[in-house]
């Protein structure tokens, strides 16, 4: 089974929020679990980036990846350096 870690400000509150019925942390446990799931979809693009079995699957996990993280594409290369 897989685990997963949290920052220790997000299993506070969602500890208050469940254990103690405090309700004032709806936002910041939504913003915190929203940004967790981000950087776990980024690290899955970037692990098929680099372990994708044709060339094809790899440049596709890569464009989605710099998809998601903003990079324009005025600052992507379409030709990996190592082959100019």
């Amino acid at each position: 089974m897989k685990s997963v870690q949290i920052p220790y400000d997000l299993f506070i509150d969602l500890v208050m929020y469940h254990l103690r019925g405090e309700e004032d942390f709806d936002e910041e446990i939504q913003r915190g679990l929203e940004q967790k799931i981000d950087a776990m979809l980024n690290r899955q693009l970037y692990s098929q980036y680099k372990t994708a079995s044709t060339e094809e699957q790899r440049e596709a996990a890569r464009q989605e990846y710099l998809d998601r993280r903003g990079v324009p594409q005025s600052y992507r290369w379409t030709v990996s350096p190592w082959e100019l």
